[in-house]
């Protein structure tokens, strides 16, 4: 067999992935389980099953703990229940890897291992782990030289550049710790091979704990070819703490900023967008200052999205304009060149093209006409504190100011509603819907109204 074809075949082998999700995670002093935290928007957890996913890795296995029913719940609605593997008890990492040994019992093929916590890792980074397993490497493994190495285990590197060990920072001499070259903690290797090497793995250390990296110095007593691949310091960073945390948010907004102004989106002040994990901008939108965008949310080109405001779970259609200071929530759909101002929240609600909305309103579970004009203050009243219902406005109808529309209700084509009217009736189109009561005016009573009270105020400083 030539060597081109023994390395196209090594390139065909099947992928799997351990991800290590069993962490106490104390340090961020939190009621949610470290591996749900979010940076933008989605959960350290989901972001690694999509990032192994990405290497094309077939199975997935996550070890969680018994201290967290949450992440065992998150991992069994997101890959099934044959996807969990438990660590009954935190004895270390190899202990960790150890404990998905049967969920892959019958797969041939690498294994990959990798952490839940670390939000920025990509398809990118851990693609080399899998190149040099092509390459005939026996254990492939990620390393970084971190600014401040502290408390890192140390990889050790022979003459040849291959490594030969990893010493934990607990357990290293002066010399080792001296060593800029960290271990990242993520490695590839034959799944064979893998659990075998584990199962030699000892705990005579300073922690009393069965660690992972031992298992580089078992694979090279017995002959195995260790080699490593740095990646950057970012990209292997874990988030232990909110400190972490809001610096992984930090790196990854900065990210989406520099993408989206690549594309050719507009933006006055990237430094104050806040982008979600999916969130979508087409070439030519314009973001003014300190928007938010929550997951679920895409904005088609020409729309201009003005200061303050909060979009999540949206769609704004091409040329549209929203803001300032306006919410989208789940479910908004507004339409080519229609218009949402200042201080109005749109909810499950379609907003027809160049409809608006322009001043103070709700618009809460229903549809606007093309063309319609939402006068300030309309308010739809969905909820009667049991169930939501539906309001349809039709197109070219004109809401007045202050205008209730009590659901389910319906405005047709055309048709207007006086100012400060209750609408419980279904108005026909092209119709004048009114509701209020008859104005009566009473000559001279707010002048003797106010010479009474300046009287009685007049007599309370006397006494």
């Amino acid at each position: 067999m030539t060597q081109s074809l023994t390395r196209s075949l090594r390139r065909m082998t099947a992928r799997a992935a351990v991800i290590l999700a069993a962490g106490q995670g104390t340090r961020m002093k939190s009621p949610i389980p470290k591996v749900l935290h979010k940076v933008g928007g989605r959960s350290h957890l989901d972001r690694m099953i999509d990032t192994v996913q990405a290497t094309g890795c077939e199975r997935i296995v996550v070890v969680v703990g018994t201290h967290s029913p949450s992440v065992r719940e998150a991992v069994e609605k997101r890959l099934g229940a044959a996807a969990v593997a438990v660590q009954t008890e935190p004895l270390g990492t190899a202990h960790a890897v150890l404990a998905a040994k049967d969920n892959l019992a019958d797969f041939d093929g690498d294994v990959l291992i990798t952490y839940a916590d670390a939000p920025l890792l990509s398809a990118t980074d851990l693609a080399p782990l899998f190149e040099l397993r092509a390459k005939g490497v026996d254990l492939a493994m990620l390393t970084f030289e971190p600014a401040d190495p502290l408390l890192y285990g140390r990889v050790i590197k022979g003459a040849d550049g291959h490594v030969i060990r990893i010493v934990e920072a607990r357990d290293a001499t002066p010399e080792e710790r001296a060593v800029k070259t960290c271990n990242a903690g993520m490695m590839a290797a034959d799944r064979a091979r893998l659990f075998g090497w584990l199962s030699q793995v000892g705990n005579d250390n300073a922690k009393g704990e069965y660690y992972l990296t031992d298992i580089v110095g078992i694979a090279v007593h017995e002959g195995g070819l260790v080699r490593a691949h740095s990646a950057p310091e970012t990209a292997v960073m874990g988030c232990d703490t909110p400190a972490q945390l809001a610096q992984a948010e930090a790196i990854w907004q900065q990210r989406r900023r520099a993408h989206f102004l690549a594309e050719g989106v507009t933006m006055l002040a990237p430094e104050t967008a806040h982008f979600s994990w999916d969130t979508e901008i087409e070439p030519g939108v314009t973001i003014e200052q300190f928007v938010v965008f929550g997951p679920g949310v895409k904005v088609e080109s020409g729309a201009v999205i003005r200061a303050f405001s909060h979009l999540e779970g949206a769609v704004v259609r091409s040329g549209a304009l929203v803001g300032p200071y306006a919410r989208l929530r789940p479910g908004a759909d507004i339409g080519p060149d229609a218009h949402i101002g200042n201080f109005v929240e749109v909810k499950n609600v379609t907003v027809g093209a160049g409809a608006k909305a322009n001043h103070l309103s709700y618009l809460g579970d229903g549809s606007v006409g093309a063309g319609a004009n939402i006068g300030a203050g309309t308010i739809f009243c969905n909820y009667d504190g049991f169930f939501k219902y539906r309001t349809e406005v039709g197109e070219y109808a004109f809401i007045g100011s202050n205008t209730a529309l009590v659901a389910p209700v319906k405005v047709g084509a055309g048709a207007m509603t006086g100012s400060g009217s209750v609408i419980t009736r279904d108005v026909p189109d092209d119709a004048l819907a009114l509701e209020r009561s008859t104005q009566a005016d009473k000559a001279g009573w707010a002048r003797a109204f106010r010479e009474k009270k300046s009287a009685e105020k007049a007599a309370a400083k006397k006494k």
